[in-house]
């Protein structure tokens, strides 16, 4: 089989974790702006008290995820774009299934918030309205970020337990040994009879 036809299976398959990851990215962000827009239009007037802890209240965040940074809306600006920017060009190339879904989650949730604060009328603040007990307020884009970053995280995991077990390791006292494999006599015996002539 000629080389071309080899890469075409392995080119397949990264094109295909590519639409992964950009189909998991839009779909983020359809979700993101549009319960970003009901939270808007439908908790002005005050909060929603839903089942236990959980509820919905209204907030304007000018930080990152969870209300941090609150105030460098520039400067989030800038990273926010060059790491939308990083995300595709690693998804080009990501190696796995899982690895597409993180980094489709990842890259959703930072072009919502990004939108939230290019588009939105908020000088430069992001709707969030998810509140639970005592954790900041998020969205569903600071959600996505944080499963795909935990997604991320596990396939790494999983891949450097992976190459620590092709790795040879080496022999511990207790440890059985390999089989010593058998010797050729035959050749053996050659090279007795050789070092025997020689002498």
């Amino acid at each position: 089989m000629s080389p071309a036809r080899l890469g075409a299976p392995r080119r397949g398959r990264r094109s295909g974790r590519l639409l992964a990851v950009l189909g998991i990215a839009v779909a983020v962000v359809a979700a993101d702006q549009v319960t970003k827009t009901l939270a808007v239009e439908r908790l002005s007037s005050g909060p929603v008290h839903l089942l236990g802890p959980l509820s919905f209240q209204l907030a304007y965040n000018s930080g990152i995820a969870f209300s941090l940074g609150s105030g460098l809306t520039l400067p989030i600006v800038l990273v926010v774009g060059v790491l939308v920017v990083l995300l595709v060009w690693f998804g080009r190339g990501v190696p796995s299934t899982p690895g597409a879904i993180g980094v489709g989650l990842v890259l959703g949730g930072a072009i919502g918030n990004l939108a939230d604060r290019l588009f939105r009328g908020h000088g430069g603040a992001v709707v969030d309205f998810v509140r639970v007990g005592f954790w900041p307020t998020f969205n569903v884009a600071d959600a996505a970020i944080v499963c795909g970053c935990g997604t991320l995280a596990v396939v790494l995991w999983r891949r450097g337990s992976g190459v620590a077990a092709v790795v040879p390791q080496p022999h511990l006292p207790g440890r059985p040994q390999d089989p010593v494999p058998p010797r050729d006599e035959k050749s053996t015996r050659v090279a007795v009879d050789h070092r025997s002539s020689a002498l």
